[in-house]
C-alpha cells in the first residue's frame, strides 16, 4: 500500500509537470497552493497519515485481544478469527455463532467533510466517501432491504473528488496522449528507483532505461503493465487493476478514460502486455514479457 500511494503520488506530480510544459507556461512552483493537483497531493499525504496512524491503533487493537484471549487453563492464546481473515472494501470481520470470521458489511462510515475524500461513480454520482460507495455495494450484493437502488450492485470509483464535467478529448490530444504518459512512467519509475522503492528485476529495468536512450521508454511501459498486474498474477491487466493509473488522474486529464480504453483492442475488459505495449507506442520485438522476474522480486 505504501508503494502503491507513493506510485499515485508521483505519477500526479509528473502529469501535472507535463501538463504545464505542454502548455508552455512559465510557473514559479510546480503546484500552487490553490490548485486541484495540490488537493489531490495534500489528500494522498494526509491519507497516508492516517494509515499510519491506523496501522498504530491496529496493533494497539491486537496486542488487547491477545491479552484478553489468553487462556490461562490452557497456558497460551486462543487467536482472533479475524485476524488473518481479510475482507474487501465497504466490509468488516466479525465473527459467526459457530466463532468463525466471516466479512459484513460495514454498519457505518466514518463522517467525511473533506470533500477531497468524495468519490464520483461509474453512475456520474458523488459520494461523500469511497467508503459509503463500497458499502452500499455490499448491501445490495448482499441483497439488503438498505440498498437503495440495485445498480449500486456493480457500482465502483470512476475518480476521486466530486463529479464534474470532465471534458472531451480531442483526437490530436488522444494521438499525442502515449508519449505523454510513456514520460509519466520513466519519471515515475526513476524516481521510485531514487527513493529506494524498486527492487530486483524492476529496479534493474529502471538501471537499464538510465544507460540506454532505446529502453527508456520500453522498460518503463513494460514494468508498469507487470506492477498493474497484481490480482491474479494472469498476464492481464483488468479494469479494477488500472484503478491505480485511472481514478486519480481522470479529474485533470481527460484523456486517461478514452486512452485506456482504447488499448483493450477486442473489448474484453482485460488489457494483454501485447496490448499495452502496442497503445503506448512500442513495436512488437521491444515487448517482452519480465512479470514472471519481477513478481519473483
Amino acid at each position: 500500500m505504501k508503494f502503491l500511494k507513493l506510485f499515485i503520488f508521483l505519477l500526479i506530480v509528473t502529469a501535472v509537470a507535463s501538463k504545464k510544459a505542454h502548455r508552455k507556461k512559465e510557473k514559479k512552483h510546480l503546484l500552487k497552493d490553490t490548485s486541484p493537483e495540490k488537493d489531490i497531493l495534500d489528500f494522498l499525504q494526509d491519507d497516508e497519515k492516517d494509515e499510519e496512524e491506523h496501522k498504530k491503533k491496529k496493533h494497539t487493537l491486537e496486542n488487547e485481544l491477545l491479552l484478553e484471549n489468553f487462556d490461562t487453563d490452557k497456558g497460551g492464546y486462543n487467536e482472533d478469527p479475524c485476524l488473518k481473515h481479510k475482507c474487501g472494501p465497504g466490509k468488516q470481520c466479525e465473527i459467526d455463532d459457530n466463532g468463525k470470521a466471516q466479512c459484513v458489511c460495514v454498519p457505518k462510515c466514518a463522517e467525511e467533510d473533506d470533500s477531497r475524500r468524495k468519490a464520483c461513480s461509474n453512475h456520474n454520482e458523488t459520494w461523500s466517501s469511497d467508503c459509503e460507495l463500497y458499502r452500499m455495494r455490499c448491501l445490495c450484493t448482499e441483497g439488503s432491504d438498505e440498498c437503495k437502488q440495485h445498480k449500486y450492485k456493480h457500482v465502483h470509483i470512476d475518480y476521486y473528488g466530486p463529479c464534474k464535467d470532465i471534458g472531451e478529448c480531442t483526437a490530436d490530444e488522444l494521438e499525442d496522449f502515449p508519449r505523454r504518459m510513456r514520460d509519466w512512467l520513466f519519471n515515475v519509475m526513476q524516481e521510485m528507483a531514487r527513493r529506494d522503492a524498486l527492487h530486483g528485476t524492476a529496479l534493474k529495468l529502471e538501471k537499464e532505461a538510465e544507460k540506454s536512450q532505446d529502453r527508456r521508454w520500453v522498460n518503463a511501459v513494460i514494468w508498469k503493465f507487470c506492477d498493474l498486474d497484481v490480482h491474479p498474477h494472469d498476464r492481464h491487466v483488468s479494469r479494477h487493476e488500472l484503478f491505480p493509473i485511472r481514478a486519480p488522474l481522470m479529474a485533470m486529464e481527460h484523456c486517461v478514460a478514452p486512452f485506456l480504453d482504447s488499448c483493450d483492442v477486442n473489448d474484453d475488459h482485460k488489457i494483454t502486455l501485447l496490448e499495452w505495449g502496442n497503445c503506448l507506442g512500442l513495436k512488437e520485438d521491444e515487448i517482452q514479457d519480465k512479470c514472471e522476474l519481477m513478481h519473483r522480486g
